[in-house]
């Protein structure tokens, strides 16, 4: 069975959400991602994709504090993301409650210490985050076309050692149109023995199960709760 991952994503602090990745198209849903993340976890949600849009945007991270209190106040474990450039942001990710970190930038811009941080926490700590629009992998908070195949990405990524994807098709992200099924199959017929995570599109349950049928085991899903097209109550089937 797949497992279903909220999103919170962080902008000033607030829980928000974007359209395509497009900072312009803000829509905040709550104040305090703290206590959507508690109402997440009274529903028997374990994990949780924390993404902090101010650090993906500035390079550094930024909502540490919103980490802190979601990891204090609840036992979910957090993957963190955004903005996570230099040792000092993966330690203060971890330092503040982060299970494990997401990053995509670093991975393509700076591989020397991508692959430290692989040798020095693990590759159950580091999910690379390979996102793509027209299958060429973006980076810096989407604001950046590397120019790279998705595909060559993420073969290069399990060179490296990389165990964990996520994989965000931008076009969908923030869309509820539907998950990029067909990239996900694309990309799981290719190249084999990695776990990824799909995220970006999902409008509804079957949604979920397309992508589990394209062969992913895990889901990210954030718009379709935040706007009440699928309930809490209907993952409980997803929360393995």
């Amino acid at each position: 069975m797949i497992r279903v991952i909220p999103a919170i994503d962080v902008i000033d602090g607030k829980c928000v959400r974007l359209s395509f990745g497009d900072f312009s198209k803000k829509v905040i849903y709550d104040e305090k991602p703290w206590e959507v993340a508690k109402r997440f976890e009274d529903a028997g949600i374990k994990r949780l994709h924390l993404v902090d849009l101010d650090g993906a945007k500035q390079g550094k991270v930024v909502n540490f504090k919103v980490l802190e209190r979601i990891s204090t106040i609840t036992n979910l474990v957090i993957d963190f993301g955004g903005g996570i450039k230099a040792h000092e942001d993966i330690r203060i990710a971890f330092n503040s409650g982060a299970s494990m970190i997401s990053t995509g930038s670093i991975a393509i811009k700076n591989k020397t210490l991508f692959k430290e941080w692989l040798k020095q926490y693990g590759a159950d700590k580091i999910i690379a985050a390979a996102d793509a629009k027209n299958e060429k992998v973006a980076v810096s908070g989407w604001q950046e076309d590397s120019g790279i195949s998705i595909y060559d990405c993420i073969r290069e990524l399990l060179t490296d050692g990389v165990t964990q994807v996520i994989c965000t098709d931008i076009s969908k992200d923030g869309s509820l149109a539907g998950p990029a099924t067909d990239l996900y199959k694309n990309l799981l017929k290719e190249i084999k023995d990695f776990n990824l995570i799909a995220s970006g599109g999902i409008s509804c349950l079957q949604d979920i199960v397309d992508v589990e049928q394209a062969g992913c085991k895990e889901v990210i899903v954030g718009k379709a709760l935040y706007e009440g097209r699928i309930e809490l109550t209907e993952l409980k089937p997803f929360l393995v």
